[in-house]
């Protein structure tokens, strides 16, 4: 029987041999991530991921790179639990989230040296504005540092509500009977200076 995995939040990385899961369809992922190629074959359901049209015991794996940190205090709990739900006894839930220690730590150790306005207009793109997603220095806390706490902002659901560390992680986990098998911490692709917390957790029932 082929394994039932669910890639939610896929954003601008969707996964071959998993359900993609989005806010955003194809046409308008395509629109925010214009420097990307989606196949015209690629699915992308807009499920609520609060209530995942899947059965309870049923999911194998659940993976969600970036995704917990733009939910809010309220909706931590239920996407947590929703999890809890649909995983199988021994499936796995397999979660990035950015290190909030690392970024504090990095924030506060920063030059406090305040520049402009945020942009992202095209020019300011094409420029690499020092300010949020196109310029990717730890040097000013009020660049890109900032925009790791608080998101982007740059479209709806671009924002960070919610924060995580390796032992609030490990926490939840033990609140939920999640085993975490494997933890690591590796920095993000795209600007090579995000600390990126993974966990893998087995799902004890």
């Amino acid at each position: 029987m082929q394994e039932v995995k669910i890639n939610l939040g896929c954003a601008s990385n969707p996964l071959s041999d998993y359900i993609n899961v989005d806010m955003d369809n194809l046409e308008e992922m395509r629109l925010r991530y214009p420097h990307k190629s989606f196949s015209d074959d690629l699915v992308i359901e807009q499920w609520d991921i609060f209530n995942l049209p899947v059965e309870d015991n049923s999911v194998d794996e659940i993976r969600a790179d970036c995704l917990f940190e733009h939910l809010d205090f309220k909706e931590e709990k239920r996407i947590f639990h929703e999890c809890k739900r649909v995983l199988k006894v021994g499936g796995i839930l397999n979660l990035a989230v950015p290190d909030g220690e690392s970024v504090l730590r990095s924030w506060l150790e920063a030059e406090d040296n305040w520049k402009d306005w945020y942009r992202d207009d095209e020019e300011a793109i094409k420029e690499k504005h020092w300010f949020g997603t196109y310029e990717y220095s730890y040097n000013n806390r009020w660049g890109y540092l900032t925009a790791c706490l608080f998101g982007s902002q740059n479209g709806e659901g671009q924002h960070h509500k919610n924060l995580y560390t390796i032992g609030k992680l490990r926490n939840i986990c033990e609140r939920l009977n999640f085993n975490i098998i494997d933890e690591n911490v590796f920095k993000w692709e795209r600007s090579k200076v995000d600390d990126i917390i993974r966990i893998k957790a087995k799902n004890e029932g």
